[in-house]
């Protein structure tokens, strides 16, 4: 657990939670889950001496619950947004040579998709941030936060709320690595899907993928109706009478709008991932059903061309004693040319209606 005072030309770091609450900035506390429930105790009696109140006992559960869908939820001393980032896992984005090691690069780039939840409590003044054990973003903005004090840079966050959605729109924008690595390791896939001489047949791994995308697209769902109850409930906070209160309410405003757009971006680039498996699919039958349909239909001119080459040698091959050229020397000869002809005549028949060639022209 690592505590934090910002204020509008300054950052440090505490170490320790503060017995009362600073006279200006505030306060923001990042823990891992696991922290978190071990100082859950100290926690709220910190928050019940600097606020005059406690996370309610649901909001806790929510903290410290591993598999809750991004939401939000508000009282009247604080707002609770649950954020799931979407992040691949470390190492998961190597590239691989080879058909085999491709499908299985896939495969693990998938199941390296990480969309922990991470809790953010924002009171007044003061931000309570609950993390994955694994999770890169509080350590990213301490960092972050630590260089702009240090030149005494103007564009600290002013309010918890602030903090809150930078760090939102950081989690977001984290998916373009994660849509780099994707959009990669599919197309890869939908090559060797699409690909005449490729037997594909590793079609667990292609509705993995399917699986995977729909749980993207429901999380990114789930990411999206959260901030905008949060922009709801922001436009419902008591208007403001001071102009500087005024400026920062509309940059939480704009800060609030611009993360909604990344997460309709998001949602906006999984759903062409989505479509363009099923649309890969779809060309893969197509493509499929198209060849079939050129070897019946070679095998059928080939066996119209040899039809009636049979009936010639079957009408002469009957066992009977007086049959025309029978007995003849130029009799096969005959025959031969007469097969030849017909057979010759039925190929440029049949080139002629384009049922020979590789093309349709």
């Amino acid at each position: 657990m690592r505590v934090f005072h910002i204020t509008p030309d300054q950052f440090s770091e505490l170490d320790a939670l503060p017995q009362e609450l600073p006279a200006t900035g505030f306060v923001w506390i990042g823990s891992a889950r696991r922290e978190f429930e071990v100082h859950a105790a100290e926690i709220q009696a910190r928050l019940q001496t600097w606020t005059g109140s406690t996370l309610v006992d649901l909001h806790v559960s929510d903290l410290l619950n591993n598999q809750l869908p991004s939401h939000f939820d508000t009282t009247f001393d604080y707002d609770l947004l649950v954020f799931r980032r979407l992040a691949a896992a470390p190492g998961s984005g190597a590239l691989a040579d080879g058909k085999q090691a491709t499908r299985r690069a896939t495969r693990e780039a998938l199941e390296a998709i990480d969309t922990s939840p991470v809790g953010f409590a924002v009171f007044d003044r003061v931000l309570v941030t609950v993390h994955p054990a694994d999770c890169a973003v509080r350590d990213f903005f301490a960092a972050r936060l630590a260089q702009r004090g240090q030149v005494g840079a103007s564009r600290l966050p002013t309010n918890p709320a602030d903090l809150m959605l930078r760090m939102v729109n950081h989690m977001v924008d984290s998916y373009l690595e994660l849509r780099r690595l994707l959009s990669r390791q599919l197309g890869e896939l939908q090559l060797d899907l699409l690909n005449p001489r490729s037997h594909f047949d590793d079609w667990a791994l292609l509705l993995d993928a399917r699986n995977r995308l729909h749980l993207l697209e429901d999380t990114c769902e789930d990411q999206r109706s959260a901030v905008q109850e949060w922009i709801d409930a922001l436009d419902e906070w008591p208007a403001e009478v001071d102009k500087q209160a005024k400026r920062e309410r509309e940059l939480l405003r704009l800060r609030s709008r611009d993360v909604l757009e990344h997460v309709e971006r998001v949602l906006g680039h999984v759903r062409r991932l989505e479509q363009s498996i099923e649309t890969a699919v779809q060309m893969h039958f197509s493509a499929l059903g198209h060849r079939t349909n050129n070897i019946m239909r070679t095998l059928t001119v080939l066996t119209a061309i040899f039809l009636p080459l049979n009936l010639i040698t079957g009408f002469f091959g009957m066992n009977f004693d007086f049959l025309p050229l029978i007995h003849s020397a130029e009799g096969f000869w005959l025959a031969f040319a007469t097969m030849v002809v017909v057979g010759v005549g039925l190929i440029g028949f049949f080139w002629r209606k384009r049922y020979l060639g590789s093309s349709t022209r």
